[in-house]
């Protein structure tokens, strides 16, 4: 049986995940709304890696014995702006989720080293989380208002293949 403090840690981290696949899958259709359907494809990806990360901890937390609580979840926003103002607010969000699994990391490995190795592997993937999502962040910076570089980048995008 899974301690009480480690289920409500985990249960938090389920919840961040499942509010990061509906948030992608906001930007996703929203961005494909506005035909830059490489960067709607990139983020519906986005959104299936972190419903795997979602089923990855309900799956945990299960074979633990312990009970998975799937909260409500906010509302999506159906305008996130510009492509640099919506890949600004994905930036934000992996910054959030890493400082997430940072605090849950440095309280998990006090309590539960089992658990300490799962959490450990998701804050390591953080580390690409958000470098991809800085590098986007930057490009589209660079490629300002120009309708063929922001075209580029969206064709770029759109070749992320999941894995």
């Amino acid at each position: 049986m899974v301690q009480k403090e480690v289920q409500e840690l985990l249960n938090t981290l389920i919840q961040i995940e499942h509010i990061s696949t509906t948030l992608y899958l906001a930007m996703s259709a929203y961005l494909d709304r506005k035909n830059y359907t490489g960067m709607a494809s990139w983020l519906r990806i986005q959104s299936d890696e972190e419903r795997t990360h979602l089923l990855t901890l309900i799956n945990y937390l299960a074979g633990k014995d312990g009970v998975v609580e799937l909260g409500a979840l906010p509302e999506q926003s159906t305008d996130f702006g510009t492509p640099l103002e919506t890949f600004q607010q994905v930036l934000e969000h992996e910054q959030y989720v890493t400082n997430s699994y940072r605090q849950a990391y440095n309280y998990i490995k006090k309590i539960d080293p089992q658990t300490t190795v799962i959490v450990q592997d998701f804050l390591r993937e953080q580390i690409d989380e958000e470098a991809q999502a800085l590098t986007i962040v930057e490009r589209l910076k660079l490629a300002g208002d120009n309708t063929s570089a922001l075209l580029l980048i969206d064709q770029e995008l759109g070749q992320r293949q999941p894995g």
